[in-house]
């Protein structure tokens, strides 16, 4: 089970790396799509440092052996993100982007759950 949680950790904090970065430093077509989108400059910018955030939160606690609880907080917080996002998605009759929102919501609920009840990450004086 501990690796399956390391895959997903992993696979997480790629996905969330890379949209977070999107978010915060996007390409000029990009930065249209989102205006018209109704989200503003800062909320796109608090959004993908959130991500980024977050998925740092996913690996590196496991990496270094210190702040364990630093994932499932990282993945509780990745939880209202997607969660917002989906209803976001949703409310837009954007289907296909709630569904893949939703999908993600779920692999990071997992992931949180699994770290924080069932092989937690020890830190180094748990050891």
């Amino acid at each position: 089970m501990n690796v399956l949680a390391w895959i997903l950790q992993v696979l997480l904090a790629v996905e969330f790396l890379f949209h977070g970065w999107l978010f915060i430093s996007p390409p000029a077509m990009m930065v249209d799509a989102i205006a018209m989108s109704g989200l503003s400059a800062w909320f796109r910018q608090f959004i993908g440092v959130a991500e980024v955030v977050a998925a740092i939160g996913l690996v590196v606690p496991g990496l270094t052996s210190t702040l364990p609880w630093a994932t499932p907080l990282s993945a509780l917080g990745l939880t209202i993100v997607m969660a917002s996002a989906t209803i976001f998605h949703i409310v837009r009759n954007e289907i296909p982007n709630a569904i893949s929102a939703l999908n993600l919501l779920l692999l990071v609920v997992v992931t949180g759950y699994v770290r924080w009840k069932v092989v937690p990450l020890r830190g180094r004086s748990a050891r």
